[in-house]
């Protein structure tokens, strides 16, 4: 089971919340507002965090933007926002996955469940490499020719599904599912991973080549010198 960080300022909600979750098991700490969310998460060290966007003394969003300058400890922002461009722009900042209100508890739950799966699933190499590109899932750090270079959290689980793919196509469809845990039926476009891509492919200079489009499928890592 896992420690939980619930950052939320409805009180109801809030212990809703962690009645779900500790009845599942999980250890939880809750914080009613996004400065002591904080303070809690450098002090706790969650395994996730569930987070709320409408916050006082600080948002979501930012919130989100602090703890992935350090860090990829899956996050689940919980919000009455449902823009399409809230939901992109959480997405864009490294949120796992995005829960509009009113929800269902049962959702939720399953929603929890499967992030904290993916979170636990490791291939069992510590590194994994491709030509001069490394991926070193112990200190979840990037690097190329041996140097680390900057990598968003989202862009790290893309090439870490890539590599684990060994060589084989995965469509946008799947690599969605795989970072955010999203399936077909979900709405959101695709795009997205395109938008990724790009970043990445700007980000890994020579070895960019490496990424390949497959034409209205998807994507696949060349695997070889």
């Amino acid at each position: 089971m896992a420690r939980i960080l619930v950052v939320e300022d409805e009180a109801n909600l809030a212990r809703l919340l962690r009645y779900n979750l500790e009845k599942e098991g999980h250890q939880v700490i809750v914080c009613s507002d996004g400065e002591s969310g904080l303070e809690a998460f450098r002090s706790r060290k969650p395994e996730l965090v569930i987070l709320d966007v409408m916050l006082p003394k600080l948002d979501g969003f930012d919130f989100c933007r602090v703890v992935r300058a350090d860090c990829a400890t899956p996050i689940l922002m919980l919000t009455a926002r449902k823009s399409e461009l809230d939901r992109v722009l959480g997405l864009e900042l490294g949120a796992d996955d995005y829960v509009t209100k009113p929800f269902s508890v049962r959702e939720l739950m399953a929603r929890v469940k499967a992030i904290l799966r993916r979170a636990s699933k490791d291939d069992g190499r510590a590194v994994m490499r491709a030509g001069s590109l490394e991926l070193d899932l112990d200190r979840h750090e990037a690097r190329l020719g041996g140097k680390p270079f900057s990598i968003r959290a989202k862009e790290f689980e893309f090439l870490k599904c890539l590599l684990q793919a060994k060589g084989r196509v995965l469509t946008r469809d799947e690599l969605l599912e795989r970072v955010w845990g999203y399936d077909e039926s979900m709405e959101i476009d695709t795009r997205t991973v395109d938008q990724h891509i790009a970043r990445l492919r700007e980000k890994l200079g020579a070895e960019a080549r490496r990424i390949v489009t497959i034409k209205g499928v998807g994507y696949r890592l060349d695997l070889g010198g």
